[in-house]
């Protein structure tokens, strides 16, 4: 207990120095993707995200293997703007409010704030090598931030600009992180060892695990909070959760190499981007089957956002472009074309 104690204080510690020297926009910009692409961490895994507006009126996407991050105006259907000086962006989140929005970048070892209005970059949060997955408190107030190589999670206040708690005991959280409806509990995807970390909020404690997953992906949470659905890409299927006893209750046989875990707002259907096949497959909730199987996306992964009414589904493709799902019809309606890769 002494050894986790000192681990947890030495991690604090450190995150608490360099936020007193966190990067101005100005530092922030001196760091070109020529530069830092000298070293990149863990190039092998890849991952994308995709972040809609709480206006809807803007889409906000990212490739691990691409430096740029790209902005559509979603009312147009058009790149609004292309955003350079990242190195392996890892994932992508809205402030409630919509006016910034935050990169993780797991080389960098970053999480960039970016003002919604000028896209520009007005702050830089140091997270550490290997930053990953990133969740939002509903409140808007704390950034949690999974960081593989160090395997732990920070609990970053934004309104201190300061981290308020590093939990350790993690093996490898990458991308899948995710809050309880009522915030209390935070879910933590480990990729060594194929489990799900449950963290107290409150107490900033791991109080549980769930196991039993083959190459975990990402995770969903029901509205009622008793129910998670995971991708299991091991096995081409989705384990459904009862967070009650802590146990995979059934899975549910899907495309291959899935990644995504997305529910619909109305919570009676999961979406989940299988990489391999180049397809979506559509989970209903209540028989725990699949409806549909979508067609016509280049490797999706888990960047898959609904609109707030539920009649849109946007999927982010290998290349950056944006397929936009007729769930009527559950059919792809549209693509946004996306700028060419940079040289």
């Amino acid at each position: 207990m002494k050894t986790l104690a000192l681990a947890t204080s030495l991690a604090l510690a450190l995150l608490s120095t360099a936020c007193s020297t966190m990067s101005t926009p100005t530092e922030s910009a001196k760091v070109t993707p020529a530069a830092a692409a000298r070293w990149t961490f863990d190039g092998n895994i890849k991952n994308n995200s995709l972040a809609i507006s709480p206006d809807e009126r803007m889409a906000v996407v990212s490739y691990s293997e691409r430096p740029d991050v790209v902005v559509y105006d979603l009312t147009t259907g058009r790149v609004r703007a292309v955003l350079n000086g990242f190195v392996t962006p890892r994932n992508i989140v809205f402030s409630p409010s919509g006016q910034r929005f935050y990169v993780s970048d797991s080389s960098l070892g970053t999480v960039a704030v970016v003002d919604t209005a000028t896209l520009k970059t007005v702050g830089s949060m140091p997270a550490g090598a290997g930053a990953f997955g990133t969740t939002l408190s509903q409140d808007g107030g704390t950034l949690y931030i999974n960081n593989q190589a160090a395997s732990t999670v920070t609990a970053y206040d934004l309104a201190a600009q300061r981290p308020r708690a590093v939990v350790t005991g993690f093996a490898q959280p990458r991308q899948g992180v995710r809050l309880s409806p009522d915030g209390k509990a935070l879910y933590v995807t480990n990729f060594l060892g194929d489990k799900i970390s449950i963290v107290d909020t409150a107490t900033h404690k791991i109080t549980g695990e769930i196991k039993g997953f083959d190459k975990l992906r990402a995770i969903s949470v029901t509205a009622d909070g008793k129910t998670i659905f995971a991708a299991n890409s091991g096995s081409n299927s989705v384990a459904v959760v009862d967070v009650a006893q802590r146990a995979i209750t059934a899975t549910v046989p899907v495309g291959k190499d899935p990644y995504g875990a997305a529910l619909t707002p109305d919570g009676q259907f999961v979406y989940v981007g299988n990489l391999a096949d180049n397809t979506v497959s559509v989970i209903s909730v209540a028989s725990r089957q699949v409806v549909a199987t979508i067609p016509g996306f280049k490797e999706p992964r888990q960047a898959i956002v609904f609109t707030r009414d539920g009649q849109w589904a946007y999927v982010l493709n290998e290349d950056l472009s944006v397929a936009k799902v007729d769930r009527s019809s559950q059919r792809v309606a549209s693509t946004l074309a996306a700028p060419a890769l940079p040289i």
